[in-house]
């Protein structure tokens, strides 16, 4: 069931209240002023350096270009409509890899977290992955102990599989991994849920 690389161009998706845009390298500079705050990055994987560097958001936006160029993955800034067009979060998209691996992953700046924002903008990707790409289903995990996270996968109609331990940026923990079927979301679409 793996999808097929090269993905196609980067869409802009666009919500009630945000314009999801492809990343570009002048983000870099919002990312870093955004991304190293503790509420931020405490539940995300280990492999994200902390404390993070200066560079940390440029050689990251450097990295996911590449991969995007490469056609691996989406990379989405997320912006206030009717704003300045700013990054305030990201939401990445990629294909199934043959593992029961994450999708889908996401952050939002802390000062306009609680707004439901982070759900509209998981349901614009997640709209874009079953009605556009078709893809049947994918593969979501949250730090157990992120909570708000855990709420979107469910909202979304997402069934948890499985907790399993896993290392973040806050030390060992556990995740909770879980499927969302193309077939689920549709339906939930139809019903108005």
């Amino acid at each position: 069931m793996t999808e097929t690389i090269p993905l196609p161009d980067t869409p802009v998706l666009e919500t009630a209240r945000l314009i999801l845009r492809p990343l570009e390298m002048r983000d870099a500079p919002a990312i870093q002023r955004i991304f190293p705050q503790w509420e931020v990055v405490k539940h995300l994987h280990h492999g994200i350096p902390w404390p993070y560097p200066d560079d940390g958001a440029l050689t990251n936006t450097v990295m996911s270009l590449e991969t995007r160029a490469r056609g691996e993955k989406f990379y989405w800034v997320i912006t206030l409509k009717g704003g300045d067009d700013e990054a305030r979060g990201r939401i990445d998209l990629w294909p199934f890899d043959g593992q029961l691996q994450d999708m889908r992953g996401f952050w939002l700046d802390p000062l306009i977290q609680g707004r439901g924002l982070m759900t509209e903008a998981a349901e614009a990707v997640t709209r874009y992955a079953f009605e556009v790409l078709e893809w049947p289903c994918l593969y979501l995990t949250n730090s157990v102990e992120n909570h708000a996270s855990g709420r979107i996968k469910a909202k979304q109609g997402a069934t948890r599989l499985r907790t399993e331990p896993k290392d973040f940026v806050s030390g060992p923990g556990e995740r909770q991994v879980w499927i969302l079927t193309r077939e689920v979301w549709l339906a939930r679409q139809v019903e108005g849920v």
